[in-house]
C-alpha cells in the first residue's frame, strides 16, 4: 500500500505542476492585463500602474533582467496610432529632432524612486550628441539628457525599461512562491487574503452540497434497486421515464419553480439567506431532485449489468429469492463504480453549485466564485480553480485505495 501510494503521488506532481502552468498561462497570459480587466480601459497610467505593483504584474512573465512600464509605453513611429503620434508631435517617418535639439519624454506620471531604468533608441539618421552612447541606464531622479547633434536626429522607436531585481524575479516565479506558502494572492473586489475568503466560504458550501451527494445517493441506489428488482415492469419503465424527464429539464427550471411554489406560494422553506438550517431545506432537495435522474440511471445500468453474471444465474438456479440476490449479491459487486463515482464527486463539494448558491443567497464557494467572476476578480477566480483541479487529481488517487477497499479482486501493487 504504501509503496503504491509513493509512486501514485510522485506521478500525480507532473501533473499538479502542469494544473499550475495552465492556470498561470489562462490568467496570466491568455487574459490580458489584469490592471485593465479590473479598472476599466479609461483609468488612468498612474492607477494601472500602481495595481501592477500591488499584484506583480509589472513584472516579466517568466525571466528578464528589464520589464516594461505604463510611464511611457514602447512606441514604434511606423506603427503608432495618430493619437500616440501628436503626443510626441512626430510623425511616421519618425520623431525629427532639429540640431541641438533637447528631447522631453512625455511621461504619463513621474518615475517611481528607488529603480534603475534603461533607454532604447533606434536612431535612423543624424545622431545624439548627449549621452553619447545608449542604451543608457539611469536612476529614477536622474533621467539622462537627450539632446540632438549638429545634424539634428530621426527616431524611429523608443523603449522605456525599469530592472528587476534579478533574472528569476518574474510573475511565475513569484506566483510559485506564494503557492508554496499557500498565499493565493489579494482578492481585487473584496481587498482580502483569498485564502482567508476560501475558507468562510468552503463551509456553506459543504453544508449544501454533502447532504445533497448524501441524499442523491441513497435515493438513487434505492430506486435503481427498484428498476432492478422490477425489471421490465411497469414501474421499472416509469422510473427511467421520469429520469429522463429529469435529463431533460434544465437545471434553473427546477429552481425557478421551487422557489414559486414550495416558498412563495406554499410559505414551506425560505428562498433567501443562510440564517439558519431551514435556508438549506429547499436548495438540498432541489439539487437532489435534479441529480436523480442521470444517477438513477446509472447505477441501474450498472447492477443489471451484474444481473446477467453466472454467479447470478448459479443463485436462480439453486432457488435463492430475487430478494436476495440482488441485496446480497448483486449490490456488493456493484459497489465498485458506486465507491469510484462518489469519490470522484468530492472535489465539486469544494466548489459548491454556482447556481443554487446565487439563486438562495448562500455564501459558498459557488456564490463567491459568480460574484468574482462579475467583478473581474481573477485572483479570486484562478484560485478556486487551481484548488479545485489539485483536488480531483487527489480524487483519483483516492478512487483507486477506495475501490481496493470495496473490492478484494483489485491489488495495489
Amino acid at each position: 500500500m504504501l509503496r503504491f501510494l509513493t509512486r501514485r503521488i510522485l506521478l500525480a506532481l507532473p501533473t499538479v505542476l502542469g494544473i499550475v502552468l495552465i492556470t498561470f498561462f489562462l490568467f496570466n497570459v491568455v487574459g490580458g492585463s489584469p490592471a485593465s480587466n479590473v479598472l476599466g480601459q479609461n483609468a488612468s497610467p498612474q492607477a494601472l500602474a500602481d495595481f501592477d505593483a500591488r499584484g506583480g504584474y509589472d513584472l516579466p512573465l517568466f525571466l528578464g533582467r528589464w520589464t516594461k512600464n505604463r510611464a511611457l509605453p514602447d512606441v514604434d513611429f511606423a506603427a503608432a496610432a495618430p493619437s500616440e503620434l501628436a503626443r510626441w508631435h512626430a510623425d511616421p517617418d519618425g520623431l525629427h529632432l532639429a540640431p541641438g535639439a533637447e528631447l522631453d519624454l512625455p511621461l504619463y506620471f513621474p518615475l517611481p524612486a528607488g529603480n534603475t531604468w534603461r533607454l532604447d533608441l533606434d536612431v535612423t539618421a543624424g545622431a545624439l550628441a548627449s549621452p553619447d552612447s545608449l542604451p543608457a541606464t539611469f536612476p529614477s531622479d536622474a533621467p539622462p539628457r537627450l539632446v540632438a547633434g549638429p545634424d539634428g536626429a530621426t527616431l524611429a522607436a523608443i523603449r522605456l525599461r525599469r530592472a528587476t531585481r534579478g533574472l528569476f524575479d518574474s510573475q511565475l516565479v513569484r506566483y510559485f512562491r506564494e503557492l508554496a506558502h499557500l498565499d493565493f494572492g489579494i482578492s481585487t473586489s473584496l481587498n482580502r487574503p483569498v485564502a482567508a475568503i476560501l475558507l468562510a466560504g468552503i463551509g456553506p458550501s459543504l453544508l449544501l452540497t454533502v447532504p445533497i451527494l448524501v441524499c442523491e445517493l441513497l435515493l438513487s441506489l434505492t430506486l435503481a434497486l427498484w428498476c432492478a428488482y422490477f425489471h421490465g415492469r411497469l414501474l421499472d419503465r416509469l422510473l427511467v421515464a421520469v429520469s429522463v424527464a429529469i435529463m431533460s429539464i434544465n437545471y434553473i427550471v427546477f429552481i425557478i419553480l421551487g422557489q414559486f411554489f414550495l416558498g412563495f406560494k406554499l410559505h414551506l422553506f425560505p428562498v433567501w439567506g443562510f440564517e439558519s438550517w431551514a435556508n438549506l431545506l429547499l436548495p438540498v432537495l432541489i439539487g437532489t431532485f435534479t441529480g436523480l435522474g442521470s444517477s438513477v440511471r446509472f447505477y441501474r445500468t450498472i447492477l443489471l449489468e451484474e444481473m446477467n453474471r453466472e454467479y447470478v444465474m448459479t443463485a436462480r438456479a439453486k432457488g435463492l429469492p430475487t430478494s436476495r440476490i440482488l441485496f446480497r449479491h448483486v449490490l456488493r459487486n456493484a459497489l465498485s463504480p458506486v465507491v469510484t463515482n462518489v469519490v470522484l464527486s468530492l472535489p465539486y463539494l469544494y466548489t459548491g453549485s454556482l447556481l443554487l448558491e446565487s439563486f438562495f443567497g448562500i455564501p459558498g464557494l459557488g456564490y463567491l466564485s459568480i460574484n468574482a467572476i462579475n467583478s473581474s476578480d481573477f485572483v479570486t477566480i484562478r484560485a478556486i480553480v487551481l484548488v479545485g483541479a489539485v483536488l480531483c487529481t487527489l480524487a483519483n488517487l483516492l478512487a483507486d485505495v477506495a475501490l481496493a477497499a470495496v473490492d478484494p479482486r483489485v491489488k495495489l501493487s
